[in-house]
């Protein structure tokens, strides 16, 4: 472990959040986090809980004079997304995280950082140590696999919490407080191919696409940021118009909620191919970077020779590239309710090349459900034309604001307080476990907070440190004032 901590650990915050980098927890693998989180439990005396699915309740009492007041739940989830980059050898089973500090923020050396929500955890944990904090009864509330389908939230009991105000701290913008989000479902879209035998003369070529910033296909799909899916099949689409072209392999994305960052491809063709690829991506590079400009300075094609005894055929392969570059992927419409937030959006986040098929993921949010239908019955009608199959999963509801809510009120009124300026009362164009938590629990009132933080779901992620601190004070704030 670095010494990207020292100088912070003074602080109960960064002591936890330290401790929760140095436990493998990937998304579907919080078994040793949950250990911990039990461990530390009982360690301090508090009283905890957990449902069938394994999430994580533990009880704080209130401070002194303080038992009768409103019982409120801190909500984060335990899991991290497990992205980095290709050329870095590190295990999100075994390995803790490797932190490293650059001026005000932190971050991790090749890894997502897992700040997304590891440190929306360790505020919580440190309220519940904080000799300073004046509170009311707590209930800290851990899920577990929010990145890769909200499970935890999803399974979570309906009689394990007794709190009827929650702060989720799962949201990346300081002086923002969310009181919405969008609903979503992914879709799995399915072609069947049957790959043929190469020409014998055949020039094989393993073309890869690297260096795109990637992100959170929520919080940054409205920065336009490349897709390396589109991106690398724009390429062979040039080529495929004046040239033979068999798609061997294809693939590249990962995590529902993540953009693309990389794609790999293996493709043949007569002889003297990679020289036509190669002389192609000039002109789709040059035509990137008009698109794209400052904001994705380092996407690179990398070519070398490969080998492949079999490919789809032309047509299956032009099939293959018209479905792909066809599927939506982007904003597709803006609020007319909330200025400068993302209505509906989808992300095509992945593709899995198989023997016999080959499988295209889409995730797609919308915070209103006719225009998430819609989008959704574009990628079958699409996937239709192709010979696919779209199959869409059971999805997640969105959360309607609740302006009126007495939560809502007093955040309001002690963020002016505490941080000197008016918060931005918002929604948030990616799925938060609130939607799922308040059907459980009519009634709940519900905010979201957090501190600043930059390209999660990426190896660039990034906690600004300043900002952590003052919405933890916030936070404490809050939960004072709550209490009165």
């Amino acid at each position: 472990m670095s010494n990207a901590f020292d100088g912070l650990t003074d602080s109960l915050v960064w002591k936890s959040f330290k401790s929760i980098t140095e436990i493998p927890r990937p998304s579907k693998h919080e078994e040793k986090i949950i250990q911990f989180m039990l461990g530390w439990a009982k360690e301090n005396g508090f009283e905890v809980l957990q449902d069938d699915i394994q999430n994580v309740v533990i009880r704080i009492p209130a401070t002194p004079g303080k038992e009768n007041a409103t019982t409120v739940v801190l909500q984060g989830h335990l899991d991290m997304v497990a992205e980095k980059n290709n050329d870095v050898e590190f295990d999100f089973l075994t390995q803790g995280l490797n932190i490293i500090r650059d001026g005000d923020f932190l971050t991790a050396d090749g890894t997502t950082l897992g700040a997304d929500n590891g440190i929306g955890v360790a505020m919580a944990m440190a309220v519940a140590l904080d000799k300073q904090a004046i509170h009311g009864p707590i209930e800290l509330l851990f899920t577990v696999d929010e990145e890769t389908g909200l499970t935890g939230a999803f399974e979570l009991s309906r009689e394990i919490l007794k709190g009827t105000m929650l702060l989720n701290i799962d949201s990346e913008e300081e002086g923002f407080i969310f009181v919405g989000c969008a609903g979503g479902t992914d879709t799995t879209t399915s072609l069947p191919v049957a790959p043929m035998e190469l020409p014998k003369d055949a020039e094989v070529v393993d073309v890869t696409l690297k260096g795109l910033i990637g992100g959170h296909s929520g919080i940054t799909i409205h920065e336009n940021r490349a897709n390396a899916l589109k991106t690398l099949a724009t390429l062979f689409h040039e080529v495929i118009k004046e040239h033979h072209l068999h798609i061997c392999e294809f693939s590249g994305g990962d995590k529902h909620n993540a953009i693309p960052r990389e794609s790999h491809a293996v493709v043949a063709g007569k002889p003297g191919i990679r020289a036509i690829i190669e002389e192609k991506a000039l002109t789709v590079l040059e035509g990137f970077k008009m698109e794209f400009g400052k904001l994705e300075p380092n996407g690179k094609f990398y070519f070398e020779q490969a080998q492949a005894a079999r490919g789809l055929s032309e047509a299956d392969s032009k099939n293959f590239l018209h479905l792909l570059l066809s599927l939506p992927h982007g904003v597709e419409t803006m609020s007319r309710d909330i200025e400068g937030m993302v209505e509906t959006s989808s992300n095509l986040a992945r593709i899995n090349w198989l023997e016999d098929k080959i499988e295209f993921l889409n995730s797609t949010r919308s915070s209103v459900a006719s225009a998430l239908d819609r989008v959704l019955n574009r990628i079958h009608a699409v996937a239709e034309m192709a010979g696919a199959q779209a199959v869409h999963g059971n999805g997640y509801p969105g959360w309607q604001p609740n302006m009126d809510s007495k939560l809502l009120k007093v955040a309001r009124e002690v963020h002016k307080e505490v941080l000197g300026k008016d918060a931005v009362i918002t929604a948030i164009h990616a799925g938060l476990e609130c939607g799922i938590i308040g059907e459980k629990y009519p009634g709940m009132e519900m905010i979201s907070i957090g501190p600043d933080m930059f390209d999660v779901h990426s190896p660039d992620e990034r906690l600004n440190i300043p900002s952590t601190d003052r919405v933890y004070g916030y936070l404490k704030a809050l939960l004072e004032r709550i209490a009165q």
